[in-house]
């Protein structure tokens, strides 16, 4: 189901975790009934619209979540605390358990307003260990769990590798600088030439149009804590996608942890031509077929 021509306004919504204010931003289908309610969550370096629903002149699928909107989901994002348009003010370095929390006060949220009881997740880089931490906790709301850009132990990525030489620097502070050169660095650390310049150029403006900051816990984690998540504790459907360059995770690592996931309903897919960004890549639409098959997959009717 698409309807291209509708026009599809996004709305902001705001909630509370105690006394954080957290920012949330929906684009709804145009047409009811919805498909399915996704949430997308954000990486370590980037609030939540930029990653998910950054406008592109002539590209008028650029924005992941109005593409979904187009097919008859309701989406949804949401600032982690520390980032965008949320809360600032505690002296944290906002980990990803503290993600997991803010995904628990994003769905009590959209529950209360939506009627909504299941969820479709989609989390990218660390945004997937914050989506699979909120799973492990929170099964019964998690219809199906897409993790891409993700790592387990960390064991072979030449990403953590070079990350981890600043980890004494990620420990002595709660925030680190962004800026044009770090957003580039996104694009080139693993495999130059898999972006156009121009896609990294608008989605750097609008990153540090919210941000010149952000917090460094998930860093710390992914430097020091992994793995951070149990694959055995993960007994929703889960879609596991890499990226052909993407140098955070090792394909070992990687399928050692789609071995141990408990639930049959399970795929691994590696994007190829892709490195770790994958929807702002040029093969873009690649990461968006995946996930859109996975998230419309039928349930099966038999299960021995």
């Amino acid at each position: 189901m698409e309807q291209t021509g509708a026009t599809i306004v996004g709305q902001e919504h705001w909630t509370h975790k105690g006394d954080v204010k957290l920012f949330l931003w929906e684009k709804r289908a145009p047409v009811q009934p919805c498909r399915g309610t996704i949430i997308f969550v954000h990486g370590s370096s980037m609030a939540s619209t930029p990653a998910f629903d950054l406008p592109l002149p002539g590209k008028p699928d650029a924005s992941l979540m109005e593409w979904f909107a187009h097919r008859g989901f309701d989406t949804w994002c949401v600032d982690m605390e520390g980032y965008g348009r949320s809360s600032k003010h505690r002296d944290i370095n906002c980990d990803i358990d503290n993600g997991a929390d803010d995904l628990v006060a994003a769905t009590d949220y959209i529950m209360k307003t939506r009627g909504t009881h299941k969820f479709l997740m989609y989390g990218s880089s660390s945004g997937g260990l914050r989506a699979a931490k909120f799973a492990e906790r929170h099964p019964e709301r998690v219809s199906r769990l897409a993790l891409d850009a993700f790592v387990w132990t960390g064991k072979g990525s030449p990403t953590l590798a070079e990350r981890t030489k600043k980890l004494p620097q990620w420990l002595a502070s709660n925030r680190r600088k962004i800026d044009q050169a770090f957003v580039q660095s996104i694009f080139t650390r693993d495999h130059g030439g898999g972006a156009e310049q121009a896609v990294i150029d608008a989605y750097a403006d609008a990153i540090l149009a919210l941000d010149d900051s952000v917090p460094t816990g998930t860093y710390v984690d992914m430097c020091s804590k992994l793995p951070v998540i149990d694959p055995a504790k993960l007994n929703v459907a889960v879609l596991i996608m890499r990226g052909q360059f993407d140098g955070i995770a090792s394909n070992e690592d990687l399928l050692d942890f789609y071995a141990r996931l408990p639930n049959p309903d399970k795929q691994f897919s590696v994007m190829p031509g892709i490195a770790h960004n994958s929807t702002k890549q040029i093969n873009y639409r690649i990461s968006y077929h995946i996930l859109h098959s996975f998230f419309t997959q039928p349930e099966p009717l038999y299960q021995g």
